[in-house]
């Protein structure tokens, strides 16, 4: 029977492109979306990926909604972290409420699911956790504190839960992607892509969201048990690191 992934922030951009590569590759594959109904039912109705609105910052509607996805699609055997947001400023003009929604969604949001989906991973001795960090929670990035500080602790959860749940079959890894041609990405001006961002990437281009799904199907494989607590940089050699 095919095993049941969930992805969270699953029906845009790199999140759809995990959940496509997932379903491609034989899960039985579920997505959340946060708030564009409209996206998500154009996903769904394209993809025939059923999705779930939800809130990942918010522990109990994550509670919720869990336990109506595993009722629906069977036991959660890989988990995609996904789902984030950006709320951009310069730390000494950052709102409180800057900085807390950014942590809430794309820190807070991670121990939610993760722990909601552990007790059942380790009972069936199996599991996959592969969480979306990113290369400015590597490197630092100028105007996002907020978002850093969550992506730089997405990699040491990462490590520490892969630690604690290796003897039970269950892997724990992050992927960090740098630039990718998202919606949100390709939007940027033009002249600002290629004379401020690309020139910064040695392979000369931007990222595809294909090419992390591809890496998120790999870390998922039943054969990639031998690999937790790692990082995988997708970067295209703009920040290499050891």
């Amino acid at each position: 029977m095919a095993r049941v992934a969930l992805v969270t922030g699953g029906t845009r951009g790199i999140g759809r492109a995990c959940s496509e590569a997932l379903k491609k590759a034989g899960y039985k594959v579920a997505a959340s979306y946060a708030g564009n109904d409209a996206a998500a039912e154009s996903f769904k109705r394209e993809t025939g990926i059923p999705v779930y609105k939800f809130d990942v910052g918010d522990f109990n509607a994550c509670k919720e909604a869990v336990a109506g996805i595993e009722k629906e699609q069977g036991p959660i055997e890989v988990l995609v972290n996904n789902a984030g947001i950006t709320r951009d400023a310069t730390l000494h003009k950052m709102t409180v409420e800057q900085w807390s929604a950014v942590i809430r969604t794309n820190l807070d949001g991670i121990f939610n699911m993760t722990r909601l989906v552990i007790e059942g991973m380790r009972s069936r001795n199996f599991g996959r956790v592969i969480s979306i960090s990113s290369i400015n929670g590597q490197k630092g990035q100028f105007g996002q504190a907020n978002y850093s500080a969550a992506k730089a602790g997405i990699l040491g959860f990462t490590r520490a839960v892969a630690q604690e749940n290796a003897a039970k079959g269950i892997t724990v890894n992050a992927i960090a992607p740098g630039y990718i041609g998202t919606e949100m990405v390709r939007a940027v001006p033009e002249d600002v892509l290629k004379t401020k961002i690309i020139p910064q990437i040695p392979v000369g281009r931007l990222g595809e969201p294909e090419e992390i799904g591809r890496c998120v199907v790999f870390l998922a494989a039943d054969d990639a048990g031998f690999i937790t607590g790692s990082t995988l940089t997708v970067n295209g050699g703009q920040y290499i690191t050891a």
